[in-house]
This record gives C-alpha cells, structure tokens and sequence, in this order.
C-alpha cells in the first residue's frame, strides 16, 4: 500500500515538504490572479504585493497560535520547542483568517484603499489557496475522517478514511468559480464577494467536520462548527445589510423635468 511521503526531496540536510510546496504555490497562484484584477479595476496593483507582505506572514502566525491555543495549550507549554516546529503540522484556517484579515486591514488603513473592494479582490484567491493547500494535509497524513468502505475512502494512518481534505478542497475549488462568476455580475456590491466567500466556505466546512477524527470540541459541537455556523450567519447578515436600501427603478432615477415655462 502506498503511503504519500511529506517530503518532497531534500537538499543536503535541508528537507523540502510537500506541504511547503503546496502553500507557496497557492500563495504566488493567489497573489497572480488578485495582481491581475487590481488592474482590471484600475487599482494600483502594487498594492496586492504590499497587502501580500503583511497580510501573509500575520495569516501564517494567526493559523499556528490558533492550533496551539485551542488545540493542545497544555503540550505546547510543556514542550516550547514545538511551538515554530510547523513541519509537524498544527495551522488552523480561522486563525489564519483573522491575521490575514487584521494584516489587510492595516495596509488598506495605510493606503486609504477601500478595505472592501479590496476584500473582494482577494477573496477568490484565498479559496483557491485553501482547496490548493489541503493537499498538504493530505501529504502530511492528517486532517483525516472516520473509517469508512466507500469507493473514495483512502488508506490513511492504518485504515481505509473519510479523505476530509479531498472534500474540502473539492467544495473550495466549486466556492472559487462561483465567486469568480458572482463577482462580474453588476447588481452586487462591494463587500458581496467577501461575504459569499467567508458564508459558503463556513457552509461548507460545516460538514467536512462531521467526518473529521481530529476536530477541537466545544460542548457537544466542534469548535470549527461552532466558528463556521456564525461566519455563515455574519456573511448572510452583511450581504442582507448591504442591500437593504430599496433598489430605485431606472426610471425613478431620471431627472426631473422641468415645467413648461408660461407664455407672456
């Protein structure tokens, strides 16, 4: 039975992972695709790069002390050499959302950019960088669900599984194109895409840990349930908050005329 090896190929005694791999090319794919929009919207797209920058290493850090802080304090207190020991796995998508999130708002800050529209740029690169970045787990042999006969199930940790990161990366590829489609229509608002991404990531995600061995747990639901279930709620609030205001008919919205002037 073949088992995916984590390491790529090594370098004298420097070893290349997969998950390395992976991670840089949803972020160089990422960084392309929202570079090419920024110019398509007539924004400086060196303002991608600069967002990048910041915006990514506060991602990285965000998804390592999420991990260590809600998934095992207690052993990474006991062990701090761990801690930056990344390799072994241990980064969490919300807690890289949040630092990516706060990184990109302070550049926008700094730039006076409009945070939202340049949210929604980024929002199809993000996804696509997570369904790109599940493969890691994948190479890693974690991230991984119950023991199950189906057709699809595959040979992980001693046993045929749920391959969870191969359903996620599936519904993140879908949630890419949909965003790509909804953000060139003309009735939506800025701020729409971001929204519909971080409600149908949530969405998806929901269920992807149903199936999962490893989730953090929060009473009888998992954390990243209990995460999701309220970013679906908050992305559905904006989106219905954005467009709240009555849409005024094209013919409303003409301008008035003026009174026929009286003859003398």
């Amino acid at each position: 039975m073949w088992i995916p090896n984590p390491v790529a190929f090594e370098i004298g005694p420097f070893a290349i992972r997969w998950y390395g791999i992976l991670m840089s090319t949803a972020l160089a794919l990422g960084t392309f695709l929202a570079y090419r929009e920024a110019e398509k919207q007539k924004i400086d797209p060196e303002n991608i790069i600069n967002l990048v920058v910041i915006a990514a290493p506060l991602g990285f850090i965000g998804a390592r002390i999420y991990y260590i802080v809600f998934f095992n304090l207690e052993y990474y207190l006991s062990h701090p050499a761990e801690i930056p020991a990344v390799w072994h796995g241990g980064l969490a998508i919300h807690g890289a959302l949040i630092g990516g999130v706060l990184g990109g708002y302070l550049v926008v800050r700094h730039y006076k950019l409009d945070f939202w529209q340049m949210a929604d740029i980024v929002a199809p690169s993000l996804i696509l960088g997570q369904a790109i970045g599940r493969w890691g787990n994948f190479f890693n042999q974690e991230a991984y669900g119950y023991e199950t006969n189906l057709p699809w199930a595959m040979y992980i940790d001693g046993a045929y599984r749920h391959p969870t990161f191969l359903y996620e990366s599936l519904w993140d590829l879908m949630v890419f194109v949909f965003l790509l489609w909804l953000r060139r229509k003309n009735w939506i608002k800025r701020g729409d895409v971001f929204a519909s991404y971080f409600a149908f990531y949530s969405l998806g995600r929901v269920f992807v840990e149903h199936f999962r061995t490893d989730s953090l747990m929060m009473g009888p639901l998992r954390a990243a349930q209990v995460v999701s279930i309220l970013g679906m709620i908050a992305g559905v609030c904006f989106i219905w908050y954005n467009h709240r205001q009555r849409v005024v008919p094209a013919e409303e919205n003409l301008p008035l005329k003026e009174p026929p002037k009286k003859r003398k």
